[in-house]
């Protein structure tokens, strides 16, 4: 498994059926994450929450914050 980091790159895993489980910071930008969690609920995609956007680019392996991120199969 891996994680795509970033708000453009969460809506194409979801857009593309790729997304197993989606990622978003409670601190992040409310337009933007609401408009990734509504497509979840639309593609029924399992949502997990994460308090700061820090804490979500630590989970996700990265020296920076993040909004977002899908957790998708590893690329061969």
């Amino acid at each position: 498994m891996q994680f795509k980091v970033g708000a453009k790159q969460t809506t194409k895993m979801l857009e593309q059926g790729r997304a197993i489980e989606v990622y978003i910071a409670r601190d992040a930008d409310p337009k933007m994450r609401d408009k990734i969690a509504h497509l979840c609920e639309r593609l029924e995609v399992p949502i997990r929450w994460i308090d700061t956007m820090k804490l979500l680019g630590e989970t996700c392996g990265i020296d920076v914050g993040a909004a977002t991120a899908a957790l998708v199969h590893a690329e061969q």
